[in-house]
């Protein structure tokens, strides 16, 4: 009964599906499952774009890789770091401009990740 309450706390997001996140040139249509970046439709597998969806649900807060393992790999997956570096890479390469000084997903050093929500 426990672990059904936490899965179902964990798949709870603050997002709704018909809702659209938008920061500087990116836009996340959550209802249709389309990104766009400067009104260019960008292509996410559908772990980037679970990635990318669990930084918005936590927007301008640091989401640890120990966290973002457990949401989007599962439990079994939590000391598996070198994924979340490979994935949010590819994400970076994207939705980024310069992918070496990240505008949207920022690296919290020795933590994890933050999306960035001030204009830029």
């Amino acid at each position: 009964m426990l672990a059904r309450l936490r899965v179902a706390l964990r798949h709870a997001v603050p997002t709704t599906d018909d809702a659209v996140f938008e920061t500087g040139k990116l836009k996340i249509d959550f209802a249709r499952r389309q990104v766009t970046l400067a009104d260019q439709e960008v292509k996410l597998t559908p772990t980037e774009y679970a990635i990318l969806k669990y930084l918005v649900a936590h927007a301008g807060k640091v989401v640890t890789h120990q966290q973002l393992l457990r949401e989007v790999w599962g439990t079994q997956y939590q000391n598996e770091s070198q994924y979340v570096r490979v994935y949010v890479g590819q994400l970076r390469q994207k939705l980024e401009r310069d992918p070496a000084r990240p505008r949207y997903i920022i690296t919290e050093p020795g933590v994890g990740y933050r999306l960035r929500t001030d204009e830029m």
